[in-house]
């Protein structure tokens, strides 16, 4: 099946439509990737008693090269998939379908007698758990956050490359004081890099406790061992992920829930920005570059659409709603444990990867735009009352208790000249000679304030 006969019959447009996202995320959130971390995971286990533990089998495998042991997880690849899923259509369950493929390449390694230590004390959550730590760490690091990052690069790239272009600024969606094109890139790009923060601040955890949480399978065959110690150091070491020590069958989940919820702070900024984007096309303070051959209307031929920002909102709201969905399902298991996470876990990849299509395309929609100046030059010049703001702050200097209402008086809900502001800000006698040049010099592009100098501010 060649990728346009694939596509025509996926479910998800992440694997086809949007294809190489599952490219980007296949690795690490594909039932493929659960199956090669859960190999992976038994097989450090196998690692870490070999290590510690004090045994004849165990002691006779420390005397051989156990390379081979080791490469059953490090070679993993789509016939170890296809046999594992032989396995389990046979057991009926996942995990004992890896426990039984690990043995057989033990076996066919000459290491039969360590068959009987692999999963040995583990419940199935126990490999689950760590699995999905190792996924959504490795997926996050690799994947999500790399893209992320370069997406808050970018924005930042804009914030100091308009940095001194004025625009007309809009609060309540009315004519406000001006600000640049550059400060306000500022502001998302400094909001992306806090929730990045956000998520790399949650520390994902793991357990390895047995069936309800209390080392007790282990602790029989080897009541001398601190199973609580030494089972930190496994998660810890070995795995490399943050031990939790308190669960019941299952890890609790609350990490996940941060990480998506972190996940989700950072899409609802994209989606300020894709909004902010619409509409100042609309305002054509940016103009789009026609791309030829595109067509952005079936029927008004002159149409540039702004759909990749209309695609992101759509996208990033999807990956939103995943992210709910699973916060608020993962975190609630019926007494010891139930089941039903582990099917809403199977969804991971879809939150990470509606978040990353999102990204794509504001990226590629900013590609696309031009700043207009002579738009935002027009607008400017068209509303003079912007300065009421500045010419009331000197009155108050002065101690003109009415200065506010003076100029409520002379602009509110009215489009002023420049004509009508220099001639009052002439007549305001209180004011010194320089403070009164100051005011006839300034004009609504020139009000700015700090905002260049912000905008080239280092993150």
């Amino acid at each position: 099946m060649d990728k346009l006969q694939f596509e025509c019959t996926t479910l998800s447009p992440l694997d086809g439509r949007y294809g190489v996202i599952k490219d980007m995320l296949g690795e690490y959130f594909s039932e493929y990737a659960l199956v090669k971390y859960r190999v992976f995971v038994e097989i450090q286990w196998l690692k870490y008693l070999i290590d510690h533990i004090d045994t004849p089998v165990l002691n006779e495998a420390k005397k051989k090269d156990l390379s081979g042991v080791m490469n059953i997880a490090s070679s993993f690849n789509f016939d170890a998939y296809k046999r594992i899923k032989e396995i389990e259509k046979t057991t009926r369950h996942d995990v004992k379908a890896v426990e039984y493929y690990i043995d057989e390449q033990l076996a066919e390694l000459g290491f039969h007698k360590l068959e009987s230590f692999v999963h040995i004390g583990c419940t199935s959550e126990d490999i689950n758990n760590t699995s999905y730590g190792c996924m959504i760490r490795d997926g996050l690091k690799n994947v999500w956050l790399k893209k992320a990052k370069e997406f808050a690069k970018t924005i930042d790239g804009l914030a100091l490359q308009y940095a001194d272009i004025p625009m007309l600024a809009h609060t309540h969606g009315q004519p406000a004081t001006p600000t640049t094109i550059g400060k306000e890139f500022k502001v998302y790009a400094y909001r992306f890099l806090s929730s990045i923060e956000n998520v790399e601040a949650v520390k994902i955890k793991a357990k390895f406790n047995g069936a309800t949480g209390n080392y007790s399978a282990i602790g029989v065959p080897f009541p001398d061992m601190d199973w609580e110690k030494a089972n930190k150091e496994f998660v810890e070491d070995y795995l490399g992920l943050t031990f939790n020590p308190f669960t019941t069958q299952i890890e609790s989940h609350d990490y996940t829930c941060h990480i998506l919820d972190g996940i989700r702070h950072f899409n609802n900024v994209l989606m300020d920005l894709d909004v902010d984007m619409w509409l100042y096309i609309s305002m054509e303070y940016f103009k789009q570059i026609p791309v030829k051959g595109e067509v952005g209307s079936s029927t008004m031929p002159h149409k540039v659409n702004p759909i990749r920002f209309e695609n992101s909102e759509a996208n990033a709201d999807f990956s939103n709603n995943i992210c709910v969905s699973l916060s608020n399902k993962l975190p609630k298991s019926r007494m010891q444990r139930d089941l039903s996470d582990s099917s809403s876990q199977r969804n991971l990849g879809l939150a990470f990867g509606y978040s990353l299509q999102a990204i794509n395309e504001t990226t590629g929609g900013l590609a696309k735009c031009v700043i207009n100046e002579e738009k935002l030059a027009a607008d400017l010049n068209e509303k003079w009352e912007v300065l009421a703001e500045p010419i009331q702050t000197m009155l108050r200097k002065y101690g003109i208790a009415d200065a506010y209402d003076q100029l409520k008086a002379l602009t509110r809900g009215k489009n002023i000249s420049k004509d009508a502001i220099l001639e009052f800000a002439k007549g305001l006698e209180v004011l010194s000679d320089q403070d009164r040049e100051t005011l006839v010099n300034m004009t609504p592009a020139g009000y700015i304030g700090y905002a260049a100098r912000i905008a080239k501010k280092e993150l």
